[in-house]
């Protein structure tokens, strides 16, 4: 019963589905011969419906996040699961956003199964950084950097300062800022704090990794080379 429970923690069905699928020859090995419930082949090894399974738990995956997409599984309209297989959402362990981006903000989302990984990545011990990109509805005055980099500046009705944020200006109305904490709205309500409104905003960076050319809306699983890179 190994396997079903294998397949069925996937996503692909509940375990009579995939009992099922087994007794038609639908899950066989990369020589086409049909396995058993009780097999014991190697998961890479294991095709369903003449592809390949999915990954094992432990996986993680980059999204290109589009604007007017939720990360929540409870909201209403759309939701970046939906940009994935079915499946995905059957998942166990359940697959889970790492931090959230807001409805108006797209760029860099992560997504995995993995506990232990996702608290590693939101653990302010682990310090990763996350880049943002700005657009703003005001010219910059040039003192946003001063302020955002000082380690003192306070959000509105918060009582403890932000850690300092790095800011390069990358021409009078678009900026790209460094953060190394993960606040509430937090850029939006530093940029507010000085008196501009953000318009457009993307993440483009979650650690070292970028969106590594993916477009809107696109998605990738990762490497254990690109996941190191987030930590780097």
């Amino acid at each position: 019963m190994r396997l079903v429970k294998l397949i069925a923690n996937l996503g692909y069905g509940s375990r009579k589905e995939i009992q099922t699928a087994i007794r038609h020859g639908w899950v066989t090995d990369r020589e086409g011969n049909r396995l058993k419930a009780d097999a014991k082949t190697a998961h890479e090894d294991i095709l369903f419906d003449d592809e390949p399974l999915d990954p094992a738990p432990g996986m993680v995956i980059l999204m290109n996040k589009p604007l007017g997409y939720t990360c929540s599984t409870k909201d209403q309209g759309r939701l970046v699961y939906d940009l994935l297989p079915d499946r995905y959402r059957m998942r166990k362990p359940v697959l889970s956003t790492i931090g959230r981006l807001d409805k108006e903000t797209s760029g860099a989302l992560l997504l995995t199964d993995d506990g232990t990984f996702l608290h590693k990545v939101i653990s302010p011990k682990s310090e990763v950084p996350k880049i943002y990109e700005a657009e703003l509805d005001r010219p910059l005055t040039g003192k946003e950097a001063e302020i955002f980099a000082s380690g003192e500046m306070m959000l509105e009705n918060e009582t403890k300062p932000l850690k300092p944020a790095e800011l390069e200006v990358l021409d009078e109305k678009h900026a790209r800022l460094t953060l190394h904490e993960g606040r509430y709205h937090q850029v939006r309500r530093m940029f507010a704090a000085v008196g501009n409104h953000v318009t457009t905003l993307t993440r483009t960076h979650v650690g070292g990794l970028g969106l590594h050319g993916l477009g809107e809306g696109e998605w990738k699983h990762l490497t254990e080379e690109e996941k190191a890179k987030i930590f780097g």
